[in-house]
């Protein structure tokens, strides 16, 4: 066991708060700065204490002080974290895997600290977002991470319809568990035709990466059984020219010419544009209602 070191000689100056990325699979991925950082530190704030726990055991380290902060205690904690900061404590934030702050604890941390007047560093290392992304095969040049999207919803709504115009390269994360709903959401909103890869398990014994459009993933997940942590990469929007006014009134008018109903149509409208569902569902009502015109089908 490497034995604690004496922090008593340092408490004139603080020290900075510091995220230390931890392995998202795979314990070899762990770094031998972050290694230093967590046998230095004399409180890890963490999402569990059995997980990080665990990996201390595994890396041969003596367990310092563990304070969890997660979804639930992160408010309450924040203000003694930056006590022991402010008192010359050496502190590192970690989560239970990846860097902490990207869609887990601590960005409400790192903002405190930083608004009291101390400083925050990084060790940086794994994370499930890039790495899905280069093994995706798809466009690497300018991507957006939209994290796991809203439940339910005017938000889920929301949040999906502003990804129908978006033009650099998606990156989502969902739980196994709500994977076939929010592909078959996306393939609502988005069309079937859009390219996606599926990766899972990354770094682990059982790593997979899937690759099709989303009207072949929808029916590839129907036939499996999800497990794991998933990471969705999507391709962005076509570089398609503006929709007009008249384009909109066009298609939603012979879709509801046709017998659909305004959502359907809408959504459809908004598939075929690169439009924001909310904005075709507006105009569909006004021409259901007969507020606007409702030209003829061509």
């Amino acid at each position: 066991m490497t034995s604690a070191p004496d922090h008593t000689a340092n408490r004139s100056r603080p020290n900075p708060l510091l995220l230390v990325a931890t392995p998202i699979g795979n314990l070899s991925d762990i770094s031998p700065r972050a290694v230093t950082a967590l046998s230095e530190a004399e409180v890890v704030a963490c999402e569990d204490t059995r997980r990080t726990g665990r990996l201390l055991q595994h890396l041969g380290l003596r367990a310092p002080r563990l304070m969890v902060v997660n979804e639930h205690t992160e408010h309450d904690r924040t203000p003694e974290l930056v006590e022991l900061i402010a008192s010359g404590h050496r502190v590192v934030l970690v989560s239970d895997a990846g860097l902490p702050g990207i869609s887990d604890p601590g960005e409400r941390v790192v903002r405190a600290v930083t608004d009291a007047g101390y400083e925050v560093s990084v060790v940086p290392g794994p994370s499930a977002v890039v790495a899905a992304l280069v093994i995706s095969g798809l466009s690497t040049a300018r991507f957006v991470f939209e994290g796991f999207l809203p439940r339910r919803g005017a938000d889920r709504t929301r949040r999906l319809d502003e990804l129908v115009s978006e033009m650099r390269t998606i990156v989502l994360f969902e739980a196994p568990h709500r994977l076939a709903r929010t592909l078959a959401d996306l393939t609502g909103v988005l069309g079937g035709h859009r390219r996606i890869v599926l990766v899972r398990e990354l770094t682990k014994l059982h790593e997979q990466r899937w690759a099709g459009t989303l009207g072949e993933a929808v029916d590839y997940v129907a036939d499996t059984e999800p497990r794991g942590e998933y990471v969705l990469v999507l391709d962005g929007a076509p570089n398609a020219p503006e929709a007009s006014a008249e384009d909109l009134d066009a298609v939603l008018s012979s879709s509801l010419n046709a017998g659909m109903t305004t959502k359907d149509a809408a959504t459809d409208a908004a598939r075929h544009l690169g439009i924001p569902r909310r904005q075709a569902y507006e105009r569909a009502l006004i021409l259901a209602r007969g507020s606007g015109p409702l030209p003829s089908a061509p």
